[in-house]
């Protein structure tokens, strides 16, 4: 007698469980299709959205379907049908244990250890990936974890024998209270991205329209080879001093044919690498990378709204915080090429003396509000603990970032979990610094209110590892925590200087009265840095950035004209400072103007 996939491991002993199948077939909604289904012996329990499997001889049929909410609207996006072969041997269990959070390889097997508090059941869900297209949901083999046997303290752990040493791919179903009042929002129907996942499979081509539903599953690699580094590679250490910071969108950096590079590396990180003496031409000395952490950038596209034709090219939506953007690779090459990609970037930057900071999102992630929320992670594994919740109005999510949730940062688990993520960026790949975006957010504490000492904040100052690091904070967020000059430092953290920004902007176009700030803020804003004995180089300072106007905008319009975007105007600064030379809109002559106005001005 076969168990069923969904099997409890009920003691300490090591049970057995059945294995994985050939890999799956997928075939159309015929007649004989329905006919053979109908000569299997199978047990299906229809949950919303996806089918839940249990099986009977050596055979299953799953229907899949992908549902997407708009409102009250239900939206049917797709469905399809797989027919897969199950065969010995079992699978061999082991209780496992807690540490290192993750997947990680031991000596019984391969160790799986997730953290979750208020979780009543987890299961994780295992399957093989032999082709690029594959579904991996439909039929993965389903193991429930038994509280008593696999789970010390808040963190749920098995150790599974003889799994395949790379192509697995995993998630977890996590159940517990229904309770939204008290920040709950357990959804056994969906297979969630484990939080410590170095490498994140979905799909492999950027915004590729056939793939837009597509999923993200955890893997790994312990076949990988180690990357060599090589003898004579040194880190640029630069000071903080000397820095002369590029802002760069991997993709867009090379993506354009403009850049004149071959179709397979445009837009990736080997892309990056050969534009190298193009950043030495401009005398730059670091690069300073938007988001590079997994993110879907179709995630606009997954359910009706005004922006559901757009494209997140920036990244500004985390998915996992340890695992490189995976189209990123070259040639639709995958997650584990995107990591060995990544390091021949950050190795050859450092070869040319420039040093790599990463632009990092850990203020809020993708998983959005409760009106559209996009479960992948964090949500669906422990709501209440990842997220700051006001629980004096019915377990709302709060909202500092603009995005529709924020991280709980200084929770005990969450902290970890950053400082984790950034100490893997350095150890693994290298990177020589930071970016905090909205970093603001770092400093409240898990009701939301305005720490004066954030533990977070201390101990990345702290940290030992991250101790040659640049950290470098954006010092504002979106509910009105404006930190520029006063951001809790520990004679560590740099900010960018937003102070500078406007003040220089304000000059520029002939404000009155600007003389004084204008000197102020190219002689290094002492009023802002002196305190507590800090340097100038403790201000970042910059005119444009992703952030707002860019140059062009700058002198081409005296008002935002954000038209295409499906947010009617709502979204943006409308204090840019800009000036349109005498036209509203883009002109020739625009850019001749702004230069001109920057010799001649004399407020």
């Amino acid at each position: 007698m076969m168990l069923p996939h969904s099997a409890l491991l009920s003691n300490s002993l090591p049970t057995r469980v059945p294995a994985f199948g050939v890999h799956p077939i997928i075939i159309s909604r015929s007649k004989s299709s329905e006919r053979a289904a109908s000569s299997v012996k199978r047990s299906q329990q229809r949950v919303s959205g996806e089918v839940r499997q249990e099986f009977g001889d050596r055979c299953q049929m799953t229907s899949f379907v992908h549902a997407a909410r708009g409102g009250d609207q239900s939206v049917l996006a797709e469905e399809e049908e797989a027919f897969q072969t199950i065969k010995s041997p079992m699978l061999k269990v082991f209780p496992g244990q807690a540490h290192p959070l993750g997947v990680s390889e031991v000596e019984s097997g391969t160790n799986f250890a997730i953290f979750s508090e208020n979780a009543t059941s987890v299961t994780l869900c295992l399957g093989i990936q032999r082709g690029v297209n594959d579904k991996p949901d439909q039929g993965m083999v389903e193991l429930s974890l038994d509280p008593q046997v696999n789970k010390t303290g808040d963190i749920w752990h098995i150790c599974v024998e003889d799994l395949p040493r790379n192509n697995v791919l995993y998630g977890y179903r996590v159940d517990g209270s229904g309770d939204w009042h008290h920040g709950h929002r357990f959804d056994t129907r969906n297979i969630l991205l484990d939080p410590y996942a170095k490498l994140v499979e979905g799909r492999r081509i950027f915004a590729d329209a056939n793939n837009k539903m597509s999923k993200f599953f955890a893997t790994y690699d312990f076949d990988c080879v180690p990357f060599d580094w090589g003898e004579n590679y040194k880190l640029p250490n630069i000071p903080e001093k000397d820095l002369v910071i590029y802002e760069m969108n991997v993709r867009a950096f090379t993506a354009d044919e403009s850049s004149r590079l071959d179709p397979e590396i445009r837009g990736s990180y080997l892309g990056v690498i050969e534009k190298i003496p193009h950043l030495l031409e401009l005398g730059i000395n670091a690069v300073e990378l938007l988001p590079v952490f997994e993110f879907d950038e179709m995630e606009f596209q997954r359910c009706p709204n005004p922006r559901d034709h757009m494209i997140n090219t920036w990244g500004y939506s985390t998915i996992n915080f340890f695992a490189p953007m995976s189209r990123y690779a070259s040639n639709g090459g995958g997650p584990l090429n995107a990591s060995r990609e990544f390091k021949e970037m950050v190795k050859a930057l450092h070869n040319a003396g420039i040093e790599v900071i990463l632009d990092v999102v850990y203020n809020h992630t993708n998983e959005a509000d409760d009106e559209n929320p996009y479960t992948t992670s964090f949500r669906g594994i422990d709501n209440k603990v990842y997220y700051m919740i006001d629980l004096n109005n019915n377990g709302q999510l709060l909202n500092f970032s603009g995005c529709g949730n924020t991280l709980n940062c200084n929770h005990p688990v969450v902290m970890e979990l950053i400082l984790d993520s950034l100490r893997h960026w350095v150890v693994e790949y290298h990177v020589d610094g930071f970016r905090f975006d909205l970093a603001s957010v770092l400093c409240r504490g898990i009701d939301g209110s305005p720490l004066s000492a954030p533990p977070l904040v201390k101990a990345i100052a702290k940290d030992s590892i991250l101790s040659r690091c640049k950290i470098i904070a954006e010092p504002w967020d979106c509910g009105g925590l404006y930190l520029v000059g006063k951001f809790p430092n520990w004679d560590r953290w740099a900010e960018w200087n937003g102070k500078y920004r406007d003040d220089v902007r304000r000059f520029i176009k002939g404000d009155t009265g600007m003389k004084g700030g204008f000197a102020t803020r190219i002689a290094g804003s002492a009023d802002l840095y002196r305190v507590n004995k800090r340097k100038p180089c403790h201000g970042i300072n910059f005119v444009i950035a992703h952030d707002g106007f860019t140059l062009y905008d700058l002198v081409s319009y005296n008002f935002k004209h954000n038209d295409n975007n499906g947010e009617g105007g709502n979204d943006g600064s409308n204090d840019n400072f800009s000036w349109n030379c005498g036209f509203e809109g883009r002109s020739e002559f625009s850019i001749s103007y702004f230069w001109t106005s920057a010799r001649y001005s004399d407020s």
